[in-house]
């Protein structure tokens, strides 16, 4: 949860010893309590067999699968809640109506842009061979297959364009670095996810602004290539469960179809209950929580040039305590935050951070840079309170969260609770403690830790 100890390796002490000035800096200002809050999300939809949803949506497709056996299975990097279930039901799906499925690593440059990286991370998110019952395979190499109008070449996973046809997998839902008619989704994962790293820098090279419909146009260049059976998309509500499976034809995808889902996946965005923080402290960000380790929707920051900041929330000053072990290193998204501990840089692996930094572009420009770096969490803390323009210390308006996709619990300082009281989602779970405790984040309060 952010606050649990690392061990140390010997090759990256190194590196931690040359911030050693910072130890033992005086930072003013005492460490606030706060009190546990449990969040009871409004009633949301949610799919209670995933399995047979999947195998449901892709009735449609039972024509196109005869006399087309390899069929190419994406899974990307992004954290779906029931990924591994719903590529485990397609491939018994495409098995039974006469296709040798197998899965491809669909995620750009993630997982160090290596095959090998790509296989870890999908492992990590459960989607491995002997659990979804097909072979993964993985490799980096990608063939040319068209150009965007201005020039840009088009790459495609080589696994997926020697394939018979390809059935897309990915949740829709808004993107953390634009807006757009088609963000985060299907034409992203057919054009970025199996673009590979060579296609993934390709698209974002022209900007984040314009990679919306540079997604668009790619895919509609890959899907003229006649291999893409459909989409099946994964709408998952606030409580990240899975809120809807449903298929988007080929002809769909960029399209009204997958339009339509996303602007669904918008009214289903978990969003914090408050629009205003001097500190919003985050136990740890990760590649498995967001494509920029913290969600910007709900930090309320984006930090990518030529792009608009969001107007809600307006947060001051964001810590970051922790990375999440399913980022493999990869810190992308750091810089998001205002302040971390000096711990923090024992989990990076810096090739793979900024791999994915300059394979997104301007996208990657500000967000893989390091926070200020403290001694620890207390350090943090306290100079997170001393620099958020609040005098009046007793009034900070500081909220821990575990991470960004986790918003049904929070701790909050007293100066929220008079909000707290008036809203009917959030009630008081647990007597007041100290935010820090030893130096660290103090354990979440046996009230808000999920049963098993």
């Amino acid at each position: 949860m952010g606050n649990e100890p690392i061990p140390a390796r010997a090759h990256d002490m190194d590196r931690i010893e040359a911030f050693s000035a910072v130890r033992g800096l005086p930072i003013p200002g005492n460490i606030p309590v706060v009190v546990p809050v449990h969040r009871d999300m409004p009633p949301q939809p949610s799919v209670e067999d995933v399995a047979a949803a999947t195998a449901l949506a892709l009735e449609s497709l039972r024509s196109q699968v005869g006399g087309r056996p390899r069929v190419a299975v994406t899974a990307g990097s992004r954290g779906i809640n029931e990924i591994a279930t719903v590529v485990r039901a397609a491939v018994e799906w495409l098995r039974a109506a006469g296709a040798d499925p197998f899965i491809v690593p669909a995620m750009g440059s993630h997982g160090g842009a290596t095959a090998e990286g790509q296989l870890a991370v999908l492992a990590d998110l459960g989607v491995y061979e002997a659990a979804v019952g097909a072979p993964v395979i993985a490799s980096m190499d990608t063939v040319e297959v068209g150009h965007l109008a201005d020039g840009t070449p088009v790459h495609w996973a080589r696994v997926a364009a020697e394939a018979d046809a390809v059935l897309l997998i990915n949740r829709v839902k808004p993107h953390t670095d634009f807006r757009g008619p088609v963000e985060s989704g299907l034409a992203k994962i057919l054009a970025v996810g199996l673009g590979k790293q060579r296609g993934a820098e390709a698209l974002h090279a022209g900007g984040v602004a314009a990679l919306g419909e540079s997604m668009r146009e790619a895919a509609q260049v890959i899907l003229r290539q006649g291999k893409v059976l459909g989409g099946l998309a994964i709408l998952e509500n606030a409580h990240e469960h899975t809120a809807a499976v449903e298929i988007v034809p080929a002809s769909e995808i960029g399209g009204d179809g997958e339009m339509a889902l996303l602007r669904r996946a918008h009214d289903l965005l978990g969003r914090l209950p408050f629009t205003e923080l001097d500190v919003l402290a985050v136990d740890r960000l990760g590649k498995d929580k967001s494509g920029t380790g913290m969600d910007t929707n709900v930090l309320g920051r984006c930090w990518v040039p030529g792009v608009p900041e969001f107007s809600s929330p307006d947060i001051t000053v964001v810590t970051v305590h922790g990375l999440t072990s399913a980022s493999h290193g990869n810190a992308s998204g750091l810089g998001l935050a205002d302040i971390a501990p000096l711990r923090i840089l024992d989990t990076i692996d810096l090739r793979a951070t900024y791999l994915n930094a300059v394979t997104s572009g301007t996208g990657g420009l500000r967000r893989a840079r390091l926070p200020i770096l403290l001694e620890d969490d207390a350090a943090v803390v306290r100079a997170a309170v001393a620099m958020c323009g609040r005098r009046d210390r007793t009034q900070v308006r500081l909220v821990r969260i575990e991470d960004t996709l986790s918003l049904e619990r929070m701790m909050v300082t007293p100066a929220l609770l008079p909000e707290v009281e008036r809203d009917p989602q959030l009630s008081v779970a647990g007597d007041p403690v100290p935010l820090v405790e030893a130096g660290v984040l103090s354990p979440w309060p046996h009230a808000l830790v999920p049963a098993g």
